[in-house]
């Protein structure tokens, strides 16, 4: 028995780099650029874990969950950290940015989610980046769900480790992610004596046994099928253009939330401004007395396949998040997802207007 996904010939390093250089186009960087084997939270912790330790005074960007587990990795490390949280309903500003290091010149660590598709928020990473360069700081941008919705440019802003992954707006696998590597990362990796030797955690090593011999030989076997499939991706992204990519995350964005105010019930969009909201994910609020899990299992009921989830933790209760990411980013989608969300609104006698709904949508896409 012989089976596509399984008797193919190995990916040669020449093949690995080659994937390594489109996702290096997709940034617009000449920064090394590694695709490490495992899910994104491989080289997020491993980025921290590599430039920090004793020593390292961090600011931490919190506006979602991912902020608090980067705080929590800083601090294992042995870096101060010192933790600039906003509610998750707005985005943080280059001018609270600028505040933090007023109080704490000695601030030589940044770390920031660009998207939060949990909470549905954006952050101005170009003015964040233009304070954090001014004071020399390091610079670390998690664009895992930014990437493809929205642009990342890590050259352009600053940014010294770029994580990102390929499973959101991109449409792509799961399983390999990417980071994109300054000069100066390296150069604080390499002078950091707590940084993973070693380890699969160690971007040290790909510097050692694979960027500096000139990519001639991996240092241990792929994982095949996810890289072709992220090559796959990133043939899908080229053919379709980036800027159209993105305007078609935007549009599914801006239709999700017309098409919130307009179904009405009070439902809402849980970012209250639409600059602040993310293209790859729309967070809604749900009304008082509404529980957001139970709505979205009532929702799913007519239709499994939308991309509907409620909040993690405690926003289960008042949040639900529109994933219209990747093949979801359609009108179609958007339409789909509220339509279901009415019925069950309705199911549990609140009064929706569907119909001016659909009219929002539509509207949004032409």
């Amino acid at each position: 028995m012989t089976h596509p996904f399984l008797d193919l010939a190995p990916l040669s390093a020449a093949h690995f780099a080659s994937i390594e250089d489109r996702v290096a186009r997709l940034l617009g960087t000449e920064q090394d650029v590694v695709i490490m084997q495992g899910e994104a939270l491989l080289p997020l912790e491993g980025a921290i874990r590599s430039t920090a330790g004793p020593g390292t005074v961090a600011l931490n960007v919190i506006t979602g969950p991912y902020g608090q587990t980067f705080g929590n990795w800083l601090r294992d490390c042995g870096a101060e950290v010192i933790d600039l949280a906003v509610p998750f309903h707005t985005a943080v500003t280059a001018d609270q940015i600028r505040e933090a290091f007023a109080e704490r010149p000695d601030i030589d660590f940044v770390s920031l989610v660009h998207a939060e598709a949990a909470t549905g928020n954006t952050n101005p990473v170009a003015e964040i980046g233009e304070v954090v360069r001014s004071q020399g700081a390091l610079f670390y941008l998690d664009a895992v769900a930014s990437i493809g919705a929205e642009p990342v440019l890590p050259d352009a802003w600053g940014v010294d480790l770029c994580v990102i992954g390929a499973q959101k707006a991109m449409g792509g696998p799961a399983g390999v992610s990417a980071v994109s590597v300054s000069e100066r990362a390296w150069s604080r990796m390499t002078a950091n004596p707590g940084a993973p030797r070693r380890s699969y955690l160690s971007l040290l090593d790909w510097q050692d046994r694979w960027l500096t011999p000139g990519r001639t030989t991996l240092p241990h076997a792929p994982a095949q099928l996810e890289m072709l499939a992220l090559e796959a991706c990133l043939e899908r992204i080229e053919s379709e253009g980036l800027p159209t990519l993105m305007h078609r995350h935007a549009t599914a964005a801006t239709a999700t939330r017309a098409g919130t105010l307009a179904l009405g019930g009070g439902l809402e969009p849980y970012v209250h401004s639409s600059t602040e909201a993310a293209p790859v994910a729309t967070t809604l609020r749900t009304p008082p007395g509404i529980v957001a899990s139970d709505l979205v299992t009532m929702a799913l009921k007519s239709n499994p396949t939308l991309p509907l989830a409620a909040g993690g933790g405690a926003l289960a209760k008042e949040m639900i998040r529109v994933n219209h990411y990747g093949v979801d980013a359609t009108a179609e989608t958007v339409r789909n997802s509220l339509a279901a969300l009415g019925a069950a609104l309705a199911e549990q006698g609140v009064s929706v207007d569907g119909e001016g709904a659909r009219k929002a949508v539509e509207g949004a896409w032409r």
